[in-house]
């Protein structure tokens, strides 16, 4: 056997073992990323169904022709605001993300202010569109977290591949990088204040 038969072996076996790995790796960072974006998806979907509620929701108080102009601004505008924050799931930033929390949690907080104010209407609490609305909402608002939840379980995966050694020399070299994931809305660790004086 020719001397140098043995190394080009050697060179061959090491380098197809390179190529099988950084092969598995990549294949395996795409359907990774895939369930993530899909993940992301089912997180928007749920909240796009809340905003179609809000609007619905909006236009049944309108019909109570005393009730608070303001309150409802509010939360037409914050609804305005939280569809206009979109992210696109393959290049997720921490302070997309963020931005985009920020705008449904201002969306929230400016809907439960009009649920509270909703209250002082005898006649609209008594509305059965505005309580078939309201509780299409609760059972939305479950749904998002739920999908809140899925996302953040699809990130871990994703993320403990691509970020742990030798995988991320691979991913360095791929443009896979870390996802962030979903935080708490800020000032979600607070009590929430339940004034239900109306004088």
């Amino acid at each position: 056997m020719k001397k140098w038969l043995i190394p080009l072996i050697i060179i061959l076996v090491v380098g197809f073992g390179v190529y099988r790995w950084a092969v598995g790796f990549n294949n395996t960072a795409v359907e990774l990323n895939e369930n993530v974006s899909e993940a992301w998806g089912n997180v928007q979907t749920s909240y796009q169904r809340r905003n179609d509620l809000i609007g619905n929701l909006v236009n049944t108080v309108k019909g109570a022709a005393d009730f608070e102009r303001t309150t409802l601004t509010e939360v037409i505008e914050a609804r305005s605001k939280a569809t206009q924050t979109t992210i696109d799931p393959s290049n997720i930033t921490p302070e997309q993300l963020k931005q985009f929390n920020e705008a449904q949690g201002g969306l929230s907080s400016a809907l439960s202010r009009l649920l509270v104010t909703v209250e002082k209407y005898p006649d609209l609490k008594a509305n059965q569109n505005f309580l078939k609305l309201q509780d299409e909402l609760t059972s939305t608002e479950n749904t998002i977290q739920t999908a809140r939840t899925r996302y953040n379980e699809a990130i871990k995966p994703y993320n403990n591949h691509v970020k742990k050694f030798p995988n991320s020399i691979l991913a360095g070299i791929f443009n896979f990088e870390g996802k962030p994931y979903f935080d708490a809305e800020a000032g979600a660790e607070k009590p929430v204040e339940v004034d239900f004086q109306f004088d």
